[in-house]
């Protein structure tokens, strides 16, 4: 699994001109499932957002979760994150997963991540035409795969 998480004081997504799910000071995180993934990415991937440091303490060092300032998380899935573009200017999506298996996937995905945070997960539709708005605070904004955990 692959993310993209950006630390934001706002964030949304707008299907068919209907908010889905928005949040308030958090992280809004765009995920991409390739064939390949499973329970235990989930989990150390569950575990790495809530409890990365990357909201300000009291002396302006990022030194707090999104647990820790009781903050909120807008999950999105997003296949393109699976992009080779290794060869010509089409990029390839083969390393996506179908949605036989990524849809389970997000959705426990999405279960484990409300479980850590302690509260609900705003999320989007898996599949549909999202309009993602968000207001990046820093801009902080970090990859993480799953696959390069060392």
């Amino acid at each position: 699994m692959r993310v993209v998480i950006q630390r934001v004081s706002s964030a949304s997504v707008a299907i068919n001109g209907t908010v889905n799910g928005a949040i308030h000071r958090g992280l809004m995180v765009l995920v991409g499932i390739e064939e390949a993934d499973g329970a235990e990415d989930i989990g150390w991937l569950c575990n790495k957002m809530v409890n990365l440091r990357i909201f300000d303490d009291e002396a302006g060092v990022m030194n707090r979760s999104v647990k820790d300032i009781d903050g909120e998380i807008l999950l999105i899935s997003q296949f393109t994150l699976h992009a080779s573009t290794k060869k010509g200017n089409r990029p390839s999506y083969i390393k996506a997963a179908k949605p036989d298996i990524s849809i389970p996937l997000y959705e426990q995905l999405v279960r484990q991540l409300s479980a850590d945070l302690g509260r609900p997960v705003a999320t989007g539709i898996f599949g549909a035409d999202m309009k993602v708005s968000l207001t990046n605070d820093g801009p902080v904004t970090i990859v993480i795969d799953s696959k390069n955990r060392e």
